[in-house]
């Protein structure tokens, strides 16, 4: 049926992870496994800032949080690898929702989006690469296989590019995109 609802959207999301769930159990690939499963919480995002924020995400939103999450996972099935783009693409679109969840909270709150989505973005993608590193370290030291892998210093650089990418494209376009969910409440 077109156009599709939110449940809809949320449905067939969620079918794409769980068959990228069951090919990483198959596989004995603990990363997309792992991949897999987050992003299934993560496609409880839009319902989340229903409820507590009291608003209505769009259903083009609502797909679009989920293309980032299934981008993540299916990415863990070997495009990370064999796609030399896949990478910058999921930290664009990762740093775009979390910017775009940090515009719409600093705008329902009065407050200039603009450094808080430049400071949430750079300083969450600082994080994640140091946790990367952490899990790759560790797992190393282990002699088990990491869920995540960290390339080369290029690529944590260009990740942070990316993820500054991301938030760019949400302080251009948040204003016109966001406004269901940045606008205060009255």
């Amino acid at each position: 049926m077109w156009p599709p609802t939110n449940g809809d959207i949320d449905r067939r999301s969620r079918e794409v992870l769980l068959a990228v769930f069951l090919v990483g159990v198959r596989d004995r690939n603990p990363g997309a496994v792992a991949n897999a499963l987050l992003a299934l919480a993560g496609t409880y995002l839009p319902a989340v800032a229903e409820r507590v924020g009291d608003v209505e995400c769009r259903p083009w939103q609502r797909a679009y949080v989920d293309t980032a999450m299934i981008a993540h996972a299916v990415g863990m099935l070997g495009p990370y690898d064999d796609v030399p783009w896949w990478d910058h693409l999921t930290h664009a679109l990762s740093a775009s929702v979390l910017g775009g969840i940090t515009f719409a909270a600093s705008e329902r709150r009065g407050r200039d989006p603009r450094p808080r989505v430049l400071g949430v973005v750079l300083g969450c993608g600082l994080l994640w690469e140091a946790v990367e590193y952490a899990i790759h370290a560790v797992a190393k030291r282990l002699g088990v296989e990491p869920i995540l892998v960290v390339y080369s210093k290029r690529d944590t650089i260009l990740d942070l590019v990316f993820d500054l990418v991301g938030a760019l494209f949400v302080l251009l376009f948040g204003d016109r995109l966001l406004d269901n969910l940045a606008n205060s409440e009255e």
